[in-house]
């Protein structure tokens, strides 16, 4: 039998949650790994955001007022397991279908180093805000901390993310994340800022490539719309706005009735708060698939979100992306000015012009730097995983 050569990847992003950008970005990446001939595994980290002190204290709180005290009024201030598979059954759909291998699920810092047993010949950290403390509490994880020096794997960072230009890190995460990123093949990142934050801050030069979802054709998604059978969405205005609030909502009824569409937002209809735990089908997450016909279909779109951006352009959609500060507006600075789409970006939508609303985008232009840019970045992406003789694994049943 012909032993056929490949390497194992495992990829490490965030974990995948109901983040619609989130997943699409691990599944392009993975999708485009496998491209290559590998086995590309995302690794199923997840972490507990309240830490565990006030985790026992939630669990504790709702067994004294719940079970001891019968208290009828007591309220649970999280979603409950229950609740959390029912508000993200789209999601997971997607996940389990669409995000495959994946490897069982990891839940702290300790249970890093058991991936040692996973036999990686290479990892891959990135892509989105991985390289950010405030969503990655244990950011020394994602530096490959648990790796054991002795052995031979390959260290790569494709298109990771700091989220800002400012330098987030404490001194001590600075200290070890230093010493850490020197052990890396090679750097990559998402933003322009981010290479000038490993440099100063890290000691390390990177290079700015594309984020995953860029790396994928228009055709890739549409597939993805095909196999879910979505149906014709009715609206031809966009809205993708992950913290709205009564000035955007005005905004975006304005911009409707001046180019004469319909309103479309594929999003849940309410967050889930106490309040809201009632009407909880309102909490749900609709389809990806869905989200991304909208974006497909619409004739403008109006966001707040990187990846609600990064699609519309693929997709050739007019938009506008409202700057979003506390999520990291140099993010969108990065990715609009590569395409020299700057004046897409609003700071304040009380002082918007007519003209930017009606001004037609060159796509042609646009499209030309894409084609370059995901070129370069595939490239440098295989060329980092090229195999070397000391790679030989038992062929693979499938690479999809």
């Amino acid at each position: 039998m012909e032993v056929k050569q490949y390497r194992k990847v495992g990829i490490l992003t965030q974990p995948l949650h109901n983040n619609y950008g989130g997943l699409l970005q691990a599944y392009a990446l993975q999708k485009t790994i496998k491209s290559f001939g590998h086995d590309a595994w995302i690794i199923n980290r997840k972490y507990n955001r309240r830490g565990l002190l006030k985790e026992l204290k939630s669990y504790a709180e709702v067994f004294i007022q719940g079970h001891i005290l019968n208290n009828k009024d007591f309220v649970i201030q999280y979603p409950t397991r229950k609740e959390k598979l029912k508000i993200g059954k789209h999601t997971a759909y997607f996940t389990d279908k669409y995000i495959s291998p994946i490897t069982s699920l990891i839940d702290s810092d300790d249970s890093m180093y058991m991936l040692q047993k996973e036999d990686f010949d290479a990892y891959v950290v990135g892509s989105d805000q991985v390289w950010r403390p405030k969503y990655s509490p244990n950011i020394t994880n994602f530096f490959l901390d648990f790796l054991d020096d002795k052995k031979k794997i390959k260290r790569i960072a494709y298109a990771a993310s700091f989220g800002v230009s400012d330098w987030e890190f404490t001194r001590q995460e600075t200290e070890k994340c230093s010493t850490l990123i020197k052990k890396f093949d090679t750097v990559s990142v998402r933003e322009t800022t981010g290479v000038a934050l490993c440099y100063e801050n890290l000691g390390v030069e990177a290079i700015r490539v594309l984020d995953p979802t860029l790396l994928l054709e228009p055709q890739d998604y549409s597939m993805l719309i095909q196999q879910e059978n979505e149906p014709k969405i009715e609206g031809t205005l966009m809205t993708y706005v992950l913290d709205r609030d009564a000035e955007k909502d005005c905004f975006i009824h304005n911009v409707a009735n001046e180019l004469n569409l319909t309103l479309l937002s594929e999003m849940q209809i309410k967050p889930f708060t106490i309040e809201n735990r009632k009407e909880i089908q309102n909490c749900i997450f609709p389809p990806i698939t869905k989200w991304l016909r909208g974006i497909r279909d619409a004739e403008f779109v109006i966001t707040d979100s990187f990846h609600g951006c990064a699609l519309s352009i693929l997709f050739n959609k007019p938009f506008l992306a409202i700057g979003n500060e506390r999520r990291g507006i140099t993010r969108f600075e990065s990715l609009l000015q590569l395409f020299g789409l700057e004046e897409r970006l609003i700071t304040d939508i009380t002082n918007i012009k007519r003209k930017l609303i009606l001004e037609t985008i060159d796509w042609r232009k646009v499209n030309d730097i894409l084609a370059y840019e995901r070129a370069k970045s595939i490239k440098f992406l295989q060329d980092e995983l090229k195999l070397d003789s000391s790679t030989i694994h038992q062929p693979i049943e499938t690479i999809q």
